[in-house]
């Protein structure tokens, strides 16, 4: 659990000092095709005006989901990937 939480504070450190909030932030992640992991993600940005993009890898076994979205902090960044994590097989880019 401590490396998550290193992860996350060096994460925010990082777009602190690199982001000018607020700001257009683009997150990527790749889920298993099979189950309904992509309706999940775009619930957990629906309806906050994300633009969502699906891609299907060419076996078909996993999708490529981007979003864009424009958050007010970098609190509201990780937050949104700490959300994400709890979505079963997903891989945050």
């Amino acid at each position: 659990m401590s490396d998550k939480k290193a992860f996350y504070d060096k994460l925010k450190v990082q777009l602190e000092d690199t982001t000018a909030f607020p700001a257009d932030y683009l997150y990527k992640f790749i889920v298993p095709s099979t189950g309904n992991q992509v309706k999940e993600v775009e619930d957990l940005f629906d309806n906050t005006g994300a633009v969502i993009k699906t891609k299907k890898s060419k076996t078909g076994k996993y999708t490529s989901v981007s979003i864009v979205l424009n958050i007010k902090s970098s609190d509201d960044v990780i937050a949104y990937y700490k959300e994400a994590e709890k979505i079963k097989g997903i891989i945050s880019l």
